[in-house]
């Protein structure tokens, strides 16, 4: 909760107007039944007739007592008024106070999710993160309301009506202050079971909103395989679970709330017939009565509600925990002061080895690979070999566990990444693209981009057919990751993506592996003609070696071991494993 008090500090100027406004709110409020009891205190005796005019104990006259009466009325609405007006002005702060506190952690949340490593992100569902953080902020914003509107406004009326008390009578003070730790520790024991079924709900919670997420996003699996109604109960597994714990948490703040509210009842009884015997005794007049047995109503009613604060500080407070878990993590590493990288011109390994952190052995190891602008390289292998570990080393995903990456001869480590990485292409095996039109997928990497900067790299990227399909050009809606498109249309859409900002260092990663052999001839012949203008390095990984027939230089993996490189007629000439993987290859086209 320290993480909360953080936040709110932050905004601590909107949170004492807040709660001085709810201070006078609450002080207001209870002038009125001071009021009311001094208007009994002072006409408290029976009236007797003398004549024809009514007399009371005091002397007073029916007149006078209506103009009394008036007087009291007058304080009596205008206590009301202010305390209304105060009431209105404190939603207004609190509200201010919340909002900006929930969208502020929001914001940082996932500004720290985006930041994370990328090895983070491997081992979660992207739900999971974005169910913490909704939870996260719809907890600490009705904490907050609760907090002002009833803990802090309690706090106030419970030392206002001692103080008042205590003018009265000296043992009123401690007696009304003495029901406060009996109903609290009560409901405290109650509500620490409450925060362990919490805490279980919001795990599950979460894990139900990562596979949710992760079925919505592979619908086109899940129907064409016919996998709904298998869906459907593996979710509804999760969904009954929650329900389970959601009716245990529920059976637990019933219980915490009737015993809560015997408790209320029977200590206000308790309170009630002991100033009932002050009253007897002469001790308070019946004015005071009245005023206390409202005071009771307003100390009384707030800490029947204990229950429902402890459940919610629970709530929160495990929301807090995940969130301040996530905040805490290690970003990625960032140099303090990184060189300048300036124009990606070349590329070097230099005893490169990297392992995973789940894996016994290397996924790449003792790689030495030198590269240079106007180059074209490409990898090549069996699945595992290491491949696609080495282009995400490229991108600075991974660290090395031993050796360097360099950029123009500067460590990747002593770089900043951004600069880098705004120099890349990519076109991964899989399109990655997003919801809405085509002129939104490319405007993604590069916002600044003109219409005609965007038709040039479609038609780089060889999308003719695309935008001729296209109803409305550019403006198409393609659908969430491209679903109204072929995969070579996919495909295409990436490569224009990767060519809008005119990169330096352009990847393709399996961009041909999942299309037909028609498609595939299409998409290397635009890939040979990019490689063609040497102006940028251009790395491709593929297991089709007819797409990396020209590189200029072509390493064979094995292992996470480079086993041979060479041109492709000179790996022809060695007869070894690309010899071998290619005689496969035009022997299965051959058939």
């Amino acid at each position: 909760m320290k993480l909360l008090l953080h936040y709110l500090k932050q905004h601590k100027q909107l949170l004492i107007i807040a709660l001085v406004l709810a201070t006078i709110n609450q002080c207001f409020s209870l002038c009125d039944s001071i009021i009311t009891g001094k208007l009994i205190n002072k006409f408290s005796a029976a009236h007797v007739e003398e004549g024809s005019d009514y007399y009371w104990h005091i002397g007073a006259t029916f007149s006078e007592f209506t103009k009394a009466i008036l007087v009291f009325l007058l304080l009596s609405i205008g206590a009301a008024l202010m305390s209304r007006i105060a009431k209105n002005f404190q939603d207004y702060f609190t509200n201010i106070v919340i909002q900006r506190t929930g969208a502020q952690m929001y914001t940082d949340g996932i500004k720290k999710a985006l930041s994370l490593p990328y090895k983070d992100f491997e081992d979660q569902r992207s739900g999971e993160t974005l169910g913490k953080l909704q939870k996260v902020k719809s907890d600490t914003e009705r904490f907050v309301n609760l907090f002002i509107s009833l803990i802090f406004q309690s706090l106030i009326g419970i030392v206002f009506v001692f103080i008042y008390a205590m003018n009265i009578h000296p043992l009123l003070g401690p007696m009304y202050l003495a029901t406060v730790p009996i109903i609290a520790s009560i409901s405290s024991f109650l509500g620490k079971k409450i925060k362990l079924i919490s805490k279980q709900i919001l795990g599950e919670t979460t894990a139900l909103a990562g596979a949710t997420t992760e079925s919505l996003r592979n619908i086109e699996l899940v129907k064409s395989l016919g996998l709904v109604e298998q869906e459907e109960q593996r979710l509804n597994k999760n969904t009954l679970k929650i329900l389970s714990l959601e009716l245990k948490k529920v059976r637990f703040v019933r219980s915490l709330s009737f015993i809560q509210g015997t408790t209320v009842h029977l200590v206000r009884t308790a309170l009630i017939f002991t100033l009932y015997s002050f009253v007897f005794n002469g001790v308070i007049k019946v004015g005071d009565l009245i005023t206390l047995m409202f005071f009771s109503f307003f100390i009384f009613n707030p800490l029947q509600e204990l229950g429902n604060v402890i459940t919610v500080y629970n709530e929160t407070k495990v929301s807090m925990d995940n969130f301040s878990k996530l905040m805490n993590s290690p970003s990625e590493e960032v140099p303090v002061s990184p060189s300048t990288l300036g124009e990606i011109k070349e590329v070097h390994f230099k005893n490169v080895s990297f392992a995973h952190n789940t894996s016994n052995g290397y996924a790449v190891k003792d790689i030495n690979i030198d590269i240079k602008s106007g180059q074209t390289i490409a990898f090549v292998g069996t699945s595992g070999s290491g491949k696609t570990t080495l282009v995400k080393l490229l991108l600075g995903l991974y660290k090395p566990n031993q050796g360097q990456v360099l950029y123009n001869n500067i460590d990747s480590n002593d770089i900043n990444l951004n600069e880098l990485r705004m120099q890349l292409g990519l076109v991964s095996q899989d399109s990655q693209l997003f919801s809405g039109t085509i002129k939104d997928n490319l405007l993604f990497v590069k916002p600044t981009a003109s219409d005609d900067e965007i038709l040039a790299v479609l038609n780089k990227a060889a999308c003719q057919k695309l935008l001729h399909r296209a109803t409305d050009g550019i403006m198409t809606t393609i659908g969430e990751g491209g679903i109204k498109l072929s995969g070579g249309e996919k495909q295409r859409l990436s490569i224009a993506r990767a060519l809008l900002r005119n990169p330096k260092l352009l990847i393709f990663d399996e961009a041909t592996s999942a299309l037909d052999s028609l498609t595939e001839e299409e998409i290397s012949s635009t890939i040979r003609d990019l490689s063609a203008t040497k102006t940028q390095i251009t790395i491709l990984i593929a297991h089709r070696l007819s797409t990396i027939m020209h590189a200029d230089t072509i390493f064979v993996l094995e292992q996470g071991n480079i086993i041979e490189k060479g041109k492709h007629d000179e790996l022809l000439a060695e007869k070894g494993l690309y010899f071998a993987m290619w005689r496969q290859q035009i022997g299965e086209r051959k058939k």
